[in-house]
């Protein structure tokens, strides 16, 4: 089984930043993972919103945080991370943290992801 634990979200005011973070474990986890952040806004459905390969060289983002998030991992501490600046009303969301066995980190749809953690909320306010 693996476990994913994210951490890090929280309220803050437009324009300003968080960082997210995802730890890893269980005995079947792999630092091969492809690694993903999504979100989640009340009645909307789950959005995709940042991935990384399993060596962390390539990343892709969704238009909407291109330019102001940055996704990135440490294979030694199975520790993924999202740093979130210039941040929206908009970006308000539960994030979800996801591993899939596609280490390429191209994957963005939900259902390509095999773990997911229990989600963090991140308010913005205006």
């Amino acid at each position: 089984q693996v476990q994913l634990v994210e951490s890090g979200g929280g309220l803050v005011q437009a324009g300003g930043s968080l960082r997210l973070s995802c730890a890893a474990s269980g005995r079947t986890f792999s630092s091969t993972y492809g690694m993903g952040w999504f979100r989640q806004a009340p009645g909307k459905e789950r959005e995709f919103v940042a991935a990384v390969s399993w060596s962390g060289d390539n990343t892709y983002y969704a238009d909407s945080v291109k330019g102001r998030f940055t996704i990135s991992r440490e294979n030694a501490k199975n520790t993924v991370y999202l740093q979130m600046n210039s941040l929206k009303p908009e970006d308000t969301a539960v994030y979800y943290c996801a591993a899939a066995g596609d280490h390429t980190g191209r994957a963005r749809a939900p259902t390509l992801y095999s773990y997911w953690g229990q989600g963090t909320q991140v308010t913005v306010s205006s």
